[in-house]
């Protein structure tokens, strides 16, 4: 099975880092295909964390080839400090890593305008990082974007720019109140990551294709998670774009006949950051220790997770949208401390108890959870690398959330570092 796509199964932050970088051991190539600077992946490297934000998690192994496809939305300035980032870790790029010529570039205007609506009392709070990937992917839609192949011809660069930046100067000056810096030094900054952005770019379709044809493992990751999505997640309470697991075959170019499989990645609790609803949230002690002993910060924002139990009306949802047949459960250990341990299995609504996820944001604001509980095993897991020398309460969890979701488990992680991983299950 050559190609086969990774996809977040709550609202991001369900540690897909560290889980696409174990399977990148199996892959040849490794893909991202949805959002921008806007996620963040945490990498363990000899004991060292590193966050990556658009470079594919596979780049730490020498072997791999890693490609930024078209549906990522791309700041400069950030991809710029990553590359400088992982050449100082004595990470070689060198003919090693693509980026798709068909990307959208962030630009100044857009992260001033998505911060400017983000703080106007005019529009509702979404929770937005700010980082201008919703602005971007709105003038991708309005065909007003600029890609990564109109930097080849600085004159027709500077054409599109010049018409982009007369329209953002009006709009932000009397939307918002903001004034934006002068055009030629926006130009000038703006030529000035040329280089690095000429020395990656390629044709992402054409390595994709080829690499599919020679039989290779492909790997395709996304940002954030099923219930950001910007179709079928908790709109408007989402990203910009298609993080489920449809995305990879527009975001890379790849035909959806050419992927063979869907895996899954979940915390075996639940959180979110930002705005919307999130029916299993705690806001109690037992919130509180979830935050704490899963150091539930933002790994780009450093903004404090939103915790709550395990929803799997949440999980049978995304397994139902992406055909995901195989999941890695991740921060087992995180419920070491607790005597009980919950799973949402439907909402209770005006009497009713619902199974499927509701289209209603009424419905998930105003919505009781049903839980089943389970004993909890007051063991240390972290670092177990056996399933069987799980705390018997633990195991029986872990089985609980099988048999309610119908899908087995490719591995099982009980902690940040690469080692602290039960495997089950190869992904290829």
């Amino acid at each position: 099975m050559p190609v086969a796509v990774v996809v977040g199964m709550q609202w991001g932050d369900e540690g897909k880092g560290k889980v696409v970088d174990l399977f990148s051991r199996e892959a040849d190539v490794v893909a991202r295909y949805s959002g921008g600077n806007n996620a963040g992946h945490t990498i363990y490297q000899d004991g060292k964390p590193y966050v990556l934000h658009l470079i594919p998690s596979g780049i730490f192994h020498p072997d791999k080839l890693c490609v930024i496809g078209n549906g990522v939305v791309v700041d400069p300035s950030a991809l710029a400090e990553e590359i400088a980032m992982l050449e100082k870790a004595g990470v070689s790029l060198e003919n090693r890593l693509s980026l798709s010529d068909r990307a959208n570039i962030i630009m100044p205007y857009h992260c001033l305008s998505d911060r400017g609506r983000e703080s106007s009392s005019q529009f509702k709070k979404i929770g937005t990082t700010g980082r201008g990937i919703g602005p971007t992917y709105a003038d991708k839609m309005a065909r007003a974007g600029i890609r990564t192949a109109d930097f080849v011809d600085t004159d027709r660069l500077r054409e599109k720019f010049l018409a982009n930046y007369e329209e953002k100067k009006k709009v932000l000056k009397h939307l918002y109140g903001h004034e934006i810096p002068e055009f030629s030094q926006l130009f000038d900054d703006l030529l000035g990551y040329r280089e690095i952005l000429l020395k990656y770019m390629g044709d992402s379709h054409a390595v994709m294709k080829r690499q599919i044809a020679e039989n290779k493992n492909v790997l395709c990751e996304g940002a954030q998670g099923v219930m950001l999505d910007v179709d079928h997640g908790t709109y408007p309470y989402v990203t910009s774009s298609n993080s489920t697991a449809g995305g990879a075959c527009t975001g890379l170019g790849i035909p959806p006949t050419k992927i063979d499989r869907v895996a899954g990645v979940i915390k075996a609790y639940t959180t979110r950051v930002g705005e919307g609803p999130f029916p299993t949230e705690l806001l109690d002690a037992d919130g509180e220790q979830l935050r704490k002993d899963g150091h539930e910060f933002g790994s780009t924002t450093g903004r404090p997770r939103r915790c709550g139990w395990f929803d799997a009306v949440v999980a049978r949802y995304a397994i139902e949208l992406n055909g995901i047949d195989a999941i890695a459960l991740t921060k087992i250990d995180v419920l070491d401390n607790f005597d009980v341990v919950k799973v949402c299995t439907g909402y209770r609504h005006n009497g009713k108890i619902i199974e499927e996820m509701p289209p209603s944001l009424d419905v998930l604001e105003n919505c009781e959870p049903v839980y089943k509980e389970f004993k909890g095993w007051r063991e240390k897991t972290s670092g177990v690398e056996d399933f069987q020398k799980l705390p018997d309460n633990a195991k029986r969890y872990i089985d609980g959330l099988r048999e309610i979701l119908g899908v087995g488990f490719l591995m099982i992680s009980t902690g940040p570092q690469a080692q602290e991983t039960i495997c089950l299950e190869k992904l290829f």
